[in-house]
Formats: C-alpha cells, structure tokens, sequence
C-alpha cells in the first residue's frame, strides 16, 4: 500500500487512475481509526477498484476551545488498519499542505448546516465542506463514503456534492456500535470505565424513542420528553440537544415519518462531547 503526503502526488496519481478508467473510492477520516471506520473502507472496497483513505485532522472544523491539540494522532497504527481493511493508498498531508501560508477560501453550506451541530459548533461546518470539497479536488473519487453516526455532516455534504455539481456519490454506511450499544468513535478513547458506563445513556434513550416509534408512537414532543428522561438520570451527562428532525433536511419534523426521521442526541459526558443517532 502507498502512503502519499503531498497534494501534487495525490493528484497525480488521481489523474493515472481516471486515465486507466479505474473507479476511485475515498473514505475520508481524522485518523484514530477504529472498526466503524474500518467498515467504510470495506464498503468503500466493494464499490470501487481502488480505495484512498485521507488521514488528516482537520483544524477548521475545530473551534478554539475544542480538542484539536490532543485529538489522537497514530498514523503508523491507521496506515496498517487501512492495508489491513482492503485499501490502497493513504492520503495523509501535513496542514500546509492543506492549508499553505496565505490560505483564505472557505466553503459553506447556508442551510443545513445552521441546526443542531451548527448552534453550539457555528465554524464546524465550514471548516468540514472546505475540507472535503478540498479531498474531493485533489482525491478525485467516483464515490466517498461517510458513516451515519454523522448524520447531519451526511446531509450537508451530500447538499454540497447537489449544489456545486461534484460528480462523486455519497455512500451512507451504517452505524456501528460496541456490543453494549455505544456508537463506536474516535473522542470514545478519552472516556473513563465511569464515563464510559454513563456514555451509553445516549444509545438507550435513542433505542427507546425507537420503541416507542415500533408501539405506535409518532409525536416528537413524546419521543424527545422521553429520551432527555433517560439521558437526565445520569448525573455526568449534560444534554446539548435532542431532535427529531428531517434526515436530509436537519429541519424539525412534529411527527415521525418512518425512513425520513431522524432522531439525533448530542450531549457531554463530562467534558466529552459524543453524538449519536437513529433514523426512525
């Protein structure tokens, strides 16, 4: 497997892959790889010939009080996951590269991007469409594949890919969990056997308005009061937001319709921020 660093290279190699008529998939990721994202570059390795996994943390889409500086960063370890997982190549640049000395041209999303993650993460988004609009140019993919754990960064990409014409499709893997529910990623790392235990609040009180939705339930203000009860009983979660809400629109919805709805949670466990979701 090939691990390429520099914009020029990629791009390159972009550029012989197309003229070999070959399709490209990109599975875009911040590194600290675990087996959710490892499952993208599975799927990404059935529908393409070749996969491309970017590695790069992206500082844009952290604000300034966020964990950029300590997100974990184990380049060896992932560049083995990925051979392991059945991709080719590893883009993994260092910010100037990215970013050059000068860099001032950002992307954003007006719509989508404005709820939930986009109240208490107004730059997140920004920084995210900037950066894989960047990917998308310099990667060249016939399809990119995301995990639906992110479901509102789906929706805002798949809106980018819409408005501005990119010629990639966007593939929604599932999300995976832990045996005992909890969504798998890579900020799961920095919680304690304590905060890991109250963690799991969020996967129950989705599991539950699931429930409630199988019985009959269809109202958002039943299915949000009961979810926020379950996260509220765990004394180091503090809610930052529960919705129900359009899965390709993020707008509010009153009442579920079943494969359009979408209920998201994000909330600190301590001072981990987790997010979470299930389409209902």
């Amino acid at each position: 497997m090939q691990i390429i660093s520099t914009v020029a290279d990629m791009q390159a190699l972009a550029h012989e892959l197309r003229s070999q008529d070959l399709i490209t998939g990109l599975v875009p990721t911040m590194g600290a790889l675990h087996e959710g994202h490892l499952a993208l570059v599975r799927l990404a390795a059935e529908r393409a010939d070749k996969v491309i996994v970017s590695i790069f943390v992206n500082p844009t889409q952290f604000a300034p009080n966020e964990d950029f500086t300590k997100y974990p960063r184990e380049l060896e370890a992932d560049v083995a996951k990925c051979e392991a997982a059945g991709a080719d190549y590893v883009f993994a640049p260092p910010p100037d590269e990215i970013y050059p000395k000068g860099y001032s041209t950002y992307l954003t999303e007006e719509r989508i991007a404005k709820p939930l993650e986009g109240v208490s993460r107004p730059t997140h988004f920004r920084g995210v469409t900037t950066v894989v609009a960047k990917l998308f140019n310099i990667c060249r993919p016939d399809l990119a594949v995301f995990g639906q754990k992110d479901a509102q960064q789906v929706a805002v990409i798949q809106k980018m890919v819409t408005d501005l014409n990119f010629p990639v499709d966007v593939v929604v893997a599932p999300t995976l969990r832990e045996p005992d529910g909890l969504a798998m990623s890579s900020r799961n790392r920095y919680l304690t056997n304590t905060q890991r235990t109250e963690a799991l609040a969020l996967s129950q009180a989705l599991f539950k308005a699931r429930d409630m939705v199988a019985a009959g339930e269809r109202r958002s203000d039943r299915l949000i009061a009961e979810a926020t009860h379950i996260l509220s009983q765990h004394r180091r979660v503090r809610v930052i937001y529960v919705a129900l809400v359009d899965r390709h629109t993020m707008e509010p919805m009153r009442e579920v319709e079943p494969g359009r709805s979408l209920i998201a949670i994000a909330a600190w466990v301590d001072e981990v921020r987790l997010i979470d979701n299930i389409v209902l």
